[in-house]
């Protein structure tokens, strides 16, 4: 008997991260014009990839075009294809793709009885995915959207791969419920998180692969926390400095007395603000003529993630411009204990660059105080 997966890929999912709009449930046709590119089927494709040798036992049943069978056809996987009832199909654009398709789309997959429905996308996605499901079918999402502060995501796109694989050869039977959380991109990008259970869903029991719902929050300890900017600015002195997203480096800017763009990328030199919420290409034409960059980062807490949830202004070719020796990794140890000995994560899209970040790293962690933790992208 074949293994039957449902497959909905949300084609504009996490377009607006890397023009630095922090979403795209609404901004579409804003984040085409500022030339962002459609990447969720090419994270699905990298999760696929890694069942490709089982094609003949698989059996997928998804929704036209972009929305999974364009994938399907690239693979060579066994498909069917769902007619959607009462919208327009879609015709191959990336706007002719919206909730309701989601929503109507797994209705039908799952009335159609596979054995998970795997999907593509952010907390918006999971969102709509959980309105059409409910809380007591299996399902597996690979993370493509700018938010992500579910738990109902594996930790990359390779990694949701390995779970696909476990399941199809029969080696992973169990579930587990984790949350569905998403928050209000309009807040979001007035810097403001707000975030909100809608309920849980039954996801693959493999914790090796499965992320952790984000843990919200600034940190409380303004001792430490000043100890770590202290150190930050003895390292970077007169350099640019890219200083990414998180409650931690907005601390630091505000000890360097600027204005920060908390869930954003800002510039600074010489304890000055150069350029505040950048988007990927602006960050590029900025360091190009600097003969040495900075990049201050820290990780999301829960998760570990340090590059690849709500900083994709932090772009593959902005991470290589910046070079991994000139990457300060910032945490409090509390921060670091949270995680339970897990390594920190990268997810940047671009798998040889994870594998160049991967290994030991040092974190800050005080005044002339580290650690060193190892950093990974699961595979």
């Amino acid at each position: 008997m074949k293994f039957k997966i449902g497959l909905i890929i949300n084609p504009v999912a996490g377009m607006g991260g890397s023009v630095a709009l922090k979403g795209s449930d609404e901004v579409i046709d804003k984040a085409l014009a500022l030339g962002a590119t459609p990447k969720s089927n090419d994270r699905a494709y990298l999760a696929f990839s890694q069942i490709e040798q089982y094609r003949d036992n698989i059996e997928i049943i998804t929704a036209p075009s972009l929305m999974g069978q364009s994938l399907c056809q690239a693979l060579g996987f066994n498909h069917s294809c769902i007619s959607f009832n009462t919208n327009a199909e879609l015709n191959g654009e990336l706007q002719s793709s919206d909730a309701n398709h989601t929503l109507e789309a797994a209705s039908l997959i799952k009335a159609a009885g596979v054995d998970c429905l795997v999907f593509v996308g952010g907390d918006g996605t999971a969102r709509n995915i959980y309105s059409a499901v409910g809380d007591d079918f299996p399902v597996l999402g690979i993370p493509a959207g700018v938010k992500i502060h579910s738990g109902v995501y594996a930790i990359t796109p390779t990694a949701a791969g390995k779970v696909l694989e476990l399941m199809v050869t029969n080696q992973l039977v169990s579930v587990m419920e984790r949350d569905v959380m998403d928050i209000d991109e309009s807040l979001f990008r007035d810097g403001v998180v707000k975030a909100k259970r809608y309920g849980e869903m039954l996801v693959p029991a493999e914790l090796r692969y499965m992320q952790a719902v984000k843990m919200g929050g600034k940190e409380s300890d303004e001792l430490v926390l000043a100890d770590i900017a202290a150190d930050v600015m003895r390292q970077v002195d007169d350099e640019l400095v890219i200083m990414g997203s998180g409650s931690t480096t907005e601390f630091i800017m505000e000890e360097m007395g600027l204005d920060n763009t908390l869930l954003g990328v800002d510039i600074v030199q010489d304890q000055s603000l150069i350029a505040s919420d950048v988007s990927a290409n602006r960050i590029l034409e900025i360091i190009v003529t600097q003969p040495s960059v900075k990049l201050v980062v820290t990780l999301i807490g829960g998760q570990g993630h340090v590059f690849g949830r709500g900083n994709q202004q932090l772009s593959p070719d902005v991470i290589r411009a910046v070079g991994r020796d000139n990457i300060i990794i910032v945490a409090t140890k509390t921060k670091l204990q949270a995680l339970e000995q897990r390594p920190l994560l990268v997810d940047t899209g671009d798998a040889q660059l994870d594998k160049e970040l991967s290994g030991f790293v040092k974190v800050t962690t005080g005044y002339n105080d580290y650690v060193m933790v190892q950093m990974s992208n699961p595979d």
